[in-house]
């Protein structure tokens, strides 16, 4: 192994050692969280409901779940370990360390995703304690599993060098994410819609997303999964140009 593989490897195992320590703030909320919304919608609302497209509706807002907690996490741990880092200045022995700008990249992405791909998996679990998933085509499930986290692991890198504080990573998760998630036909077919109300939600990104993982699981879609799985994708190399551009600059950390 490489010098320069050993290195990134030790940045990977520093950050994910850092959510793996905290599993009462890393694992267990998440957790609570989604029993709840598969008791209240999944069960309780889904029993009025009945099915969406032949598929139960607890069965129909699982992956929309998934795809919440899975990318609200690899946000997150990114936002915070470089926001955290620059905010304690620590962050500088990785910056000045031999580590190039593209492996310190990799090193804050590669964690993050991690974490967002354990949540998904660990909500999948939870799911399974309330209803079925086939997982009809589960090589589509996995490639928009490590697709999105990493996107939004890409994305928490730049919200984590933009903020200014603590607050400004809460409203990035709250107010920008979750919004966009759930108006990203979670807990609703896009067949509901019409006129500008579908237009707007084709311009959505969490719509590619959800529709990628149902495809995963349940074999449905409402979006040719190829051309999700091509977009996102595409997003996600232009997002780690911009993080390698943003490191290479020094910027939020040198300016």
């Amino acid at each position: 192994m490489s010098v320069a593989s050993r290195q990134l490897k030790s940045l990977i195992r520093r950050e994910v050692l850092r959510f793996v320590r905290r599993p009462y703030n890393t694992f267990l909320p998440p957790l609570i969280t989604n029993v709840l919304y598969f008791s209240v919608f999944g069960v309780i609302l889904g029993s009025r409901i009945g099915t969406i497209s032949n598929v139960t509706y607890i069965q129909f807002v699982l992956p929309g779940l998934v795809v919440l907690g899975a990318i609200s996490n690899a946000f997150e741990n990114a936002s915070f370990s470089i926001f955290h880092g620059r905010w304690n200045e620590y962050i500088h022995e990785v910056i000045t360390s031999p580590l190039s700008h593209s492996y310190t990249v990799a090193g804050y992405v590669i964690a993050s995703a991690l974490r967002g791909f354990i949540i998904g998996g660990l909500i999948i679990g939870v799911g399974f304690l309330f209803t079925s998933i086939p997982f009809a085509h589960p090589f589509y499930l996995i490639s928009f599993g490590v697709v999105t986290t990493t996107l939004f692991a890409g994305l928490g890198v730049i919200g984590g060098l933009f903020a200014e504080d603590f607050d400004h990573l809460t409203v990035m998760n709250q107010f920008l994410l979750r919004p966009l998630v759930f108006f990203g036909g979670v807990f609703y077919s896009l067949d509901q819609l019409d006129g500008l109300a579908y237009t707007a939600s084709m311009l959505n990104p969490m719509v590619y997303m959800v529709n990628g993982v149902r495809y995963g699981m349940l074999g449905m879609s409402e979006i040719n999964p190829n051309t999700s799985l091509v977009v996102l994708t595409a997003a996600t190399i232009v997002v780690l140009f911009i993080n390698l551009l943003l490191f290479k600059r020094g910027f939020g950390i040198t300016d």
